[in-house]
């Protein structure tokens, strides 16, 4: 048996190994799709307008951002640590490059996938896939490369807890960017083509088309790639931070460990996805998944007897590991059961169409309010019994409470473990969107057309699944920031300040209401982007109509660049006042009232934050589905279903922009208030 220097040797080693296999698998992957024919010519040109308007979006985005990244990263290392200051940098350069292998993988695979649908679903839904895998191999691979070289070099994850402020953040600008590029066009697009124009959805007639396309991949594709970067790192910070508090040694690279047992399971789980015989596509998707999990629960007990021990404190962590993963199962299937158009919430609001747009408004409204009560159940279980095993477990003279929050962290960690296969899951929704975006402006035909329409509706429930499992995932490892910011701000204001968290303090019932009202405030602001910048898509798609009667005969060609144009200028414009809240609402509260209030206020936005988050995701997820399952029932260009088209644009800022935003304001004012923690010296006293 090898001594304990080489167990560590080997936990050191084993994330770098499985990182660079996920890496190599995702390089083959992209070797693959690049070999497959890219279609005409006609193709081709919508696929590079597609790329060019993506690369364009994100080139002026990166324009704003970047000196903001680095003037922060700067006062970061200035001001605090130079530590943080160099983990800020590597957390935001890595979620924009995570946003960018989204964008560019997409736009690759969406037209050979449109070439491939006249070869049948199995085909078409094998290049969509395994364009989707290729980035949930990488940025998971990324996500963990990072956090465990940081961890390496300084040890102290303290001093690089900067490196969550860093990914939150910029992915917060992809999102909020992306998000409101991606809505504008596709409200615009859907507002004057669909229903006033009466045109097919992706009509190359519509002046908005290029735009809406290009918007999948900002939004659906980088946004989501940023998301789940940021998620997996500050998941796993959290847990180091517990690790670290605990002193245990064997403890520090655990949930590292845990990470890569993920993502070994995930390069097998994709690898075993084939083409031959597909008739429902879920099918493989699921079997893909739970392969996944069963290998994670595996490895997970293998890592925890050889790193940690075979003692009863093991035995516990590895138990809440195990409820991590089945949580993931738990919340794809309530999120399946609102947004899918093959269960009744979906049906109920597909009928009620008959009645009007208020009627479908409000049962979609109702049916996602309905499914935060699963939701809740279902994380209020995961946290208790996490808590429960781990802390009746703690070893003689450990601290029971934190190892209670260690084995929540556990718990939000496994889950973000399994981050690969779920997002190559979500990640294909948005190639085969844009694929039949493609098919429908190349005239392919109505059978191509079918195959893509299915795999999207698919894409669409994925998409939502994904959204709900970041929630989830955001809210556990919130739960142990929160404990983490508490001990710290306990050792920096020792002796200064008496800390008292009951709420029999003001400033802890203050904080509570102004994290409380944070998620609102910001969902607010993102909604009236979206309906700012769509106003402006609207104007200009009906102008160009009223200027050229030609383009709705088929004799001219739209202007596709000006809505590109009008897009990325509308929601590089309204990046800033989210962001901003949720850097300063922290800060500002920490100064003026001290640490207490900021507990509160990080407590109140968790509370409010998540369960609206998962409200807006599975009412636009369902509001989008009914409106396919209008269109499936040979309904297209009927009073029905132009109410069905408005409850799917007004669902579209909700799932695609405020909701997935909220995820990550979540663990972006965590990250902050752990960072300045020490700024928090209590101006006023309550």
């Amino acid at each position: 048996m090898p001594g304990q220097s080489a167990y560590m040797e080997l936990s050191e080693i084993l994330p770098f190994a499985a990182g660079a296999a996920s890496f190599i698998v995702a390089g083959v992957l992209v070797g693959w799709i690049s070999r497959q024919p890219a279609g005409t010519k006609q193709m081709m040109e919508i696929s590079d307008a597609v790329r060019v308007g993506a690369a364009a979006f994100l080139k002026r985005e990166m324009k704003v951002i970047v000196p903001v990244a680095i003037a922060l990263s700067v006062i970061i290392g200035a001001f605090l640590q130079p530590s943080n200051g160099i983990a800020f940098a590597v957390g935001a350069t890595l979620s924009a490059v995570a946003g960018l292998i989204s964008l560019k993988i997409t736009v690759k695979a969406a037209v050979r996938a449109a070439n491939l649908s006249g070869s049948g679903l199995g085909k078409t839904f094998a290049m969509a896939f395994r364009g989707g895998a290729t980035v949930g191999l990488a940025i998971p691979a990324m996500a963990l490369l990072a956090i465990t070289g940081l961890y390496l070099i300084y040890e102290d994850p303290i001093t690089i807890a900067g490196v969550g402020i860093g990914a939150s953040l910029i992915a917060l600008f992809i999102r909020i960017g992306g998000g409101i590029f991606t809505k504008a066009a596709d409200m615009g697009a859907d507002l004057v083509g669909k229903v006033e124009a009466n045109i097919p959805e992706d009509d190359p007639r519509n002046p908005a088309t290029i735009a809406d396309n290009v918007g999948d991949n900002v939004g659906d594709a980088a946004g989501m790639g940023s998301d789940v970067y940021e998620s997996y790192i500050v998941t796993i910070l959290a847990a180091i931070l517990i690790a670290a508090l605990i002193g245990a040694p064997e403890l520090f690279l655990y949930p590292i460990l845990i990470g890569t047992s993920g993502m070994i399971a995930s390069i097998i789980g994709i690898a075993i996805v084939g083409s031959k015989n597909i008739t429902d596509v879920m099918k493989p998707l699921d079997r893909s998944f739970y392969v996944s999990a069963g290998i994670a629960i595996v490895l997970n007990f293998a890592f925890t007897m050889w790193f940690v021990g075979d003692t009863a404190a093991s035995y516990a962590l590895f138990g809440t590991t195990v409820i991590g993963v089945l949580l993931v199962p738990v919340i794809q299937k309530i999120t399946d059961r609102y947004t899918n158009y093959k269960y009744g919430p979906v049906m109920e609001i597909a009928e009620s169409a008959r009645w009007g747009y208020a009627s479908l408004t409000l049962m979609g409204i109702i049916k996602g309010l309905q499914s935060t009560g699963p939701f809740m159940i279902a994380l209020v279980a995961a946290i208790i019994i996490s808590y429960a095993v781990s802390s009746s477990a703690a070893p003689e003279g450990a601290d029971p409470v934190l190892y209670g929050i260690f084995g929540t962290s556990l718990t939000a960690m496994a889950m973000l473990s399994l981050a690969g296969i779920v997002l190559s899951i979500d990640a294909f929704g948005p190639i085969a969107d844009n694929a039949g975006g493609i098919v429908e402006m190349t005239g392919m035909g109505e059978e191509n057309r079918k195959v893509t329409d299915e795999i999207d509706a698919v894409g669409n429930t994925t998409k939502a699944v994904t959204k709900g499992f970041a929630i989830a995932s955001a809210a556990l490892a919130a739960l142990a920031m929160i404990q983490a910011f508490q001990f710290e701000a306990a050792h920096v204001f020792e002796g200064v300040l008496e800390l008292n968290y009951s709420l029999t303090n003001p400033s802890v019932i203050v904080g509570l209401l102004v994290g409380g009202l944070v998620p609102f405030i910001i969902t607010g602001q993102l909604i009236n982007g979206v309906s700012r910048a769509a106003g402006k898509m609207v104007d200009e798609v009906r102008r160009q109509f009223k200027a050229d009667p030609e383009i709705l005969t088929g004799k001219s060609k739209p202007d596709y660049a000006k809505c590109v144009d009008i897009a990325t200028v509308a929601s590089i414009k309204e990046l800033w006042k989210s962001a901003i809240i949720a850097i300063i609402a922290p800060i500002i509260l920490g100064v003026l009232l001290g640490p207490t209030a900021v507990a509160g206020l990080l407590m109140g936005a968790v509370v409010t934050g998540i369960f609206l988050a998962y409200h807006l995701a599975n009412t636009g997820g369902a509001w989008d589905n009914a409106k396919k399952l209008v269109e499936m029932r040979g309904q297209k260009g009927t009073e029905e279903h132009k109410v069905a088209v408005v409850g799917d644009i007004i669902g579209d800022p909700y799932k695609d922009t405020a909701g997935p935003a909220l995820n990550t304001v979540i663990k972006l004012l965590n990250t902050i208030a752990i960072v300045f923690v020490s700024a928090f010296v209590a101006v006023l006293v309550l």
